[in-house]
């Protein structure tokens, strides 16, 4: 049951959000809307608490290194089997990789590791390894598709923290942390309502997406959703797990390090796609998909290894 009870909040929200969107509750607009406040307001600021507050010595070398070869080959596999198998566009590639090897390490994540884990110590490190070099490349990728000359160069790259508000935040969140700096309880209180929507808003955001028309190339087949799905649920994990045993993790650290993996699609997925206008409605149905069927796999993944 304490896998079931962390899942229950995203499903009620995401109950909410559908049945405020079917009904019309909110306006054509609102998918466009919310997820534009997300980007720019709400994930920013929780980004920013998150990395302020969080510890950058005493990292577990062997686990990291064992999630991040997960993470690096489903991502890697999804970016270019997008191409390959699906003939999805260049633009559309780092959003489908995204959605393939980008966990849900917030919302999700700390209950369940809080849950099955024990701590989120280990959590912690994921945050930092997919906020600090996952997103950042994710976010270079797509500013250069953004760029009508599909340009990649050092002074468009060296102005994306300025332009990019949530490197911007999490370059600033690391910097507070490693500086040992605090807010004004004034800012921190501010900042804090205002991350508290992060998650509502981007769920809201993504129901009201699935009631939009697509046109046709861009709805992902059902193919896709089950390559997505597979390498999410199924491969990430088991690679994981396999970088764990060549790395002679111990049991607890394995556990942790296979369960991460194999957390959902983050919904930064769909809001990344929402804000660069490519690959939305792929992000939108992993990020439905994998949350739904991700609580048997983690379930199994403790019942092995716990």
């Amino acid at each position: 049951m304490s896998l079931v009870s962390a899942f229950v909040p995203i499903w009620i929200l995401t109950a909410v959000g559908y049945a405020a969107c079917r009904w019309g509750l909110l306006g054509e607009a609102v998918a466009s809307v919310l997820g534009r406040f997300v980007f720019h307001l709400a994930m920013p600021a929780a980004l920013f608490l998150a990395l302020s507050r969080m510890p950058l010595s005493g990292f577990a070398g062997r686990s990291l290194l064992a999630f991040g070869l997960s993470t690096a080959a489903v991502v890697g596999f999804g970016w270019v089997g997008a191409s390959w198998l699906f003939g999805r566009e260049p633009g559309e590639r780092p959003i489908w990789g995204m959605a393939a090897g980008y966990v849900n390490s917030a919302n999700l994540g700390i209950p369940i590791a809080t849950q099955v884990l024990g701590d989120v110590s280990f959590l912690a490190e994921v945050v930092l390894l997919q906020v600090l070099v996952v997103t950042p490349v994710i976010l270079v990728a797509l500013d250069r598709h953004s760029d009508p000359a599909g340009r990649v160069g050092v002074r468009r790259i060296a102005s994306l923290p300025v332009r990019n508000p949530v490197i911007l935040a999490s370059l600033l969140g690391v910097a507070c942390s490693a500086g040992g700096l605090h807010l004004p309880s004034a800012a921190g209180a501010s900042l804090t309502l205002l991350s508290g929507a992060a998650v509502p808003a981007a769920l809201v955001a993504l129901c009201a997406s699935l009631h939009r028309t697509a046109p046709s190339r861009a709805e992902p087949t059902k193919l896709e959703l089950a390559v997505i799905t597979a390498l999410k649920l199924v491969a990430q994990p088991v690679i994981a797990y396999a970088a764990g045993l060549a790395l002679h993790l111990s049991a607890p650290q394995l556990l942790a390090v296979v369960v991460c993996a194999g957390l959902p699609t983050a919904q930064n997925t769909f809001i990344f796609g929402q804000e660069y206008g490519v690959g939305e409605a792929v992000a939108n149905r992993a990020v439905v998909v994998t949350t739904t069927l991700s609580l048997a796999t983690l379930a199994a993944a403790a019942a092995l290894l716990g």
